[in-house]
């Protein structure tokens, strides 16, 4: 059982425009990123590079800018999680007693448009996982679900390169 009195961390509302068609879904924001109040904020992680080579931008635009060629790509980043206690930033270190999931019935449903979730990694994955039931049979079917080498510079098994490949080769297959 957890002791109540450790510090919980709250993570951030989703990067969403009109009409998302894809999801993508980390665990929880690093502690670089809760300090910054922005998503993957560490400068050795590889997502804004992958995402500015997938999306042809700077990725040393400024954070909003960045944000908002996703929206308009049709691209929605979000976390799996709400709220939870985890010491640093390495996910193997999230207490699961304290986890609070994000609310992916409502906002699947007023997202509609999104018909791929994309896991930045296993954690987010498996998380998720414990969300499947809540969601309607509907909501269950009209998405189709790929997890991806987690953009972390933790997961230095995979070389940016080999990250860019794997989540360039799906972005590709969803979109045919």
């Amino acid at each position: 059982m957890s002791d109540i009195s450790l510090p919980i961390d709250s993570g951030f509302g989703p990067i969403v425009g009109r009409y998302p068609r894809f999801l993508i879904l980390g665990s929880m924001p690093g502690s670089k990123s809760l300090s910054k109040q922005q998503y993957y904020a560490h400068p050795r992680n590889a997502f804004w590079p992958i995402m500015a080579t997938l999306f042809n931008f700077d990725h040393t635009l400024d954070y909003a800018s960045r944000c908002a060629v996703l929206s308009q790509s049709n691209v929605a980043v979000w976390d799996v999680l709400k709220s939870c206690h985890r010491p640093g930033s390495l996910d193997a270190n999230i207490d699961s007693d304290t986890l609070i999931i994000n609310d992916f019935k409502t906002f699947l449903h007023e997202h509609s448009s999104i018909s791929v979730l994309f896991f930045n990694g296993a954690k987010a994955e498996s998380i998720f996982k414990q969300v499947l039931p809540t969601l309607t049979e509907a909501q269950r079917s009209a998405i189709s679900m790929r997890r991806l080498p987690s953009s972390s510079p933790a997961h230095a098994a995979m070389t940016f390169e080999q990250k860019l490949t794997s989540w360039r080769k799906a972005f590709s297959c969803a979109l045919d």
